[in-house]
């Protein structure tokens, strides 16, 4: 299907728009009708810009409040009506958006309100114009796509047809099966926008809060789904108002756009097979199938040689062994059993927005087949990452996440050798720091701090590339203000990698420069006391838990006091799932720079979560320790 955008949803000028649209892979564009009064091109130059751009003008929007007006009221909106249409032949475009009257002095008539509508079509019949009627979900009598069909069936005019907005309709919880029943032909556009459930006026609502399909609550499958069962063949196109894409680059705002366009389609196509008479009359993209990751290859580390030092006491610490050297490239491997660091003693800003003396700069997922994965990634507009490399290195493919984190896309080696070690001579004996016994089993997450403006363009990125699925996000009090959290893993979460993403909810909080970029690597393991042991006795200082901690934890759970005492000794944190699901174990390093943690988990008895009941200390905690 054609796929179109409202220049509402990206920042910059028109001009800035309409590029990013077209460099991103759009066919089309909805034209808001500020951008255009503020442009110093004129209409057919604006429309020779969008030839050369190779973009179609699929809609001009919007015309407001022209029914259920008086006739004084009506004749004003008829000579409106009549320049628009005028300009809109200069502009090139043959489709009006046309949003029900919201105003308070709106007249309660459905006659009057058909037969002014019917006005409006047949003044924009000789302009070959055709006007999309919305109903807008705070529309004044007329706020239910039921009702705006009862209007244009009643008005019955061949330029007159619907727009159908899934924010306008999903937001008031009105059941979308009905568009089934409404004629294709009368269905003229359709706009998609996704949002987070919330409580709140409608209005504000739309206003601030739409995001990206797949980005939000609402089901946009099955929503576009009935769209297409009624014969609507027109494009898929984005109306989405949204504080952050606002003031975002626009590219990279068309780029996340269009992935979730893509995704979209792909699960449409999807549903449609094997149903018979499923499939709508229209072509629709379908993606190469997802390779579900077998887990974490590696994740690399960048830091400064200082605070190198300091990582590598950490993981010694913890029972790694430092096993091999990179041939070409100052990156030293450590590794205990399935779980590997890479320590790259490079640029620890490689790829990032940010400045940091260590900061995880790439995760290796592995992969049963690559290829297909960076096929997909190719379609998602998942930009691929050139590095250097000797013509005898393993060509991994890499793409960039939106946070410029590199995720390397490492086959799975038949025998248990990953075919990217062969990149990796062994290091001079004298070199190697020997590693324990501790049983770390492997990596269980890792935490990513995202830029505000990347959080749920991120959580895409990952669940559409990755096949991973996110979860609800949690708001964590910090010192600094909330962190929202979201976690992404397999549907069977005990397989694969997982990652959690964070966000602060109000940009980067109030101290941005130490706050910004804190990332956290958390090891598996099967017994944490072991480990926290053999840490402690290693000379490895653990991230201290507050006796107020231990006291609280004695009066909401039945751990045997001498588990507890085992606990507040080693400091660690306990959690468990209030509805049986298990428990869970974990202490923390301190913050290495101020960017950086380790953290040791142990999965008691199926426990899916990450602790969030405990995150709020370690916060706090880790901000005391960084103010020291």
């Amino acid at each position: 299907m054609r796929r179109s955008i409202a220049t509402v949803c990206l920042s910059g000028t028109l001009e800035e728009k309409l590029r990013a649209a077209s460099r991103v892979g759009f066919d089309g564009v909805e034209i808001f009708e500020n951008d255009l009064i503020a442009s110093p091109l004129r209409p057919r130059e604006i429309r020779s810009l969008a030839d050369d751009l190779g973009l179609d003008i699929d809609l001009y929007q919007p015309f407001r409040d022209f029914e259920g007006v008086d006739d004084a009221r009506l004749a004003e909106n008829v000579r409106r009506a009549e320049a628009k249409f005028a300009l809109m032949v200069e502009l090139g475009v043959d489709t009006v958006l046309v949003c029900s009257n919201a105003t308070a002095t709106a007249i309660d008539d459905d006659g009057r309100a058909a037969a002014q509508l019917r006005l409006l079509a047949e003044t924009a019949e000789p302009y070959g114009v055709r006007v999309a009627y919305e109903a807008l979900a705070w529309g004044t009598h007329v706020s239910t796509y039921g009702r705006s069909w009862d209007l244009v069936r009643r008005a019955d005019h061949p330029s007159l047809g619907l727009c159908l907005d899934s924010f306008h309709i999903l937001s008031r919880g009105d059941d979308p099966s009905g568009i089934r029943d409404i004629p294709g032909d009368r269905l003229f556009f359709l706009q998609l926008a996704d949002a987070p459930r919330m409580s709140m006026d409608v209005l504000q609502w739309s206003r601030h809060h739409r995001c990206f399909p797949g980005q939000g609550g609402f089901d946009l499958v099955a929503f576009t789904e009935h769209v297409l069962a009624a014969g609507y063949s027109g494009p898929l196109s984005l109306e989405v108002f949204n504080d952050v894409f606002r003031a975002a680059d626009p590219e990279r705002t068309a780029a996340d756009a269009l992935r979730s366009l893509t995704v979209l389609e792909d699960s449409l196509a999807r549903r449609g097979e094997g149903v018979p008479g499923g499939r709508p009359a229209v072509t629709l993209t379908r993606l190469p199938d997802p390779v579900p990751p077998r887990g974490f290859g590696f994740v690399e580390v960048a830091a400064t040689q200082e605070t190198a030092g300091r990582v590598r006491s950490v993981l010694s610490a913890l029972g790694f062994a430092h096993v091999r050297d990179h041939r070409s490239k100052p990156v030293q491997l450590w590794e205990h059993g399935r779980a590997r660091i890479l320590l790259n003693a490079t640029d620890p800003r490689l790829g990032h927005t940010w400045d940091s003396a260590a900061a995880i700069t790439a995760l290796g997922v592995d992969l049963d087949d690559p290829e297909q994965v960076g096929n997909r990634a190719e379609l998602l507009c998942a930009p691929a990452l050139t590095r250097r490399r000797d013509r005898a290195e393993t060509p991994l493919r890499a793409v960039a996440a939106p946070d410029g984190t590199a995720v390397f896309l490492c086959p799975v080696g038949e025998g248990g050798e990953d075919p990217w070690l062969a990149d990796f001579s062994a290091p001079a004996v004298e070199d190697v720091r020997p590693g324990g016994d501790t049983p770390v089993t492997g990596i269980d997450h890792v935490g990513l701090h995202q830029p505000f403006d990347h959080f749920d363009e991120a959580s895409l990125f990952y669940s559409a590339l990755l096949g991973l699925a996110a979860g609800e996000s949690t708001d964590l009090a910090s010192p600094d203000g909330l962190v929202r959290s979201r976690a992404l893993s397999l549907p069977s979460p005990d397989e694969g990698p997982r990652i959690a993403l964070n966000v602060s909810v109000i940009g980067d909080g109030p101290h941005p420069d130490p706050a910004r970029g804190v990332q956290h690597i958390a090891l598996a393991c099967d017994d944490i006391i072991a480990v926290a042991e053999a840490a402690v006795a290693a000379g490895l200082p653990l991230m201290p838990v507050p006796d107020n901690y231990h006291d609280d934890l004695a009066a909401r759970t039945d751990l045997p006091p001498h588990r507890r005492e085992q606990m507040r000794r080693l400091d660690i944190l306990h959690d468990h799932d209030p509805d049986g699901g298990g428990g869970f174990l974990h202490f923390f390093t301190p913050l290495l720079d101020g960017h950086l943690f380790f953290e040791v988990v142990q999965r008691v008895d199926g426990y899916q979560g990450y602790g969030a009941r405990n995150t709020p200390v370690r916060m706090t905690v880790h901000r005391t320790g960084r103010a020291a």
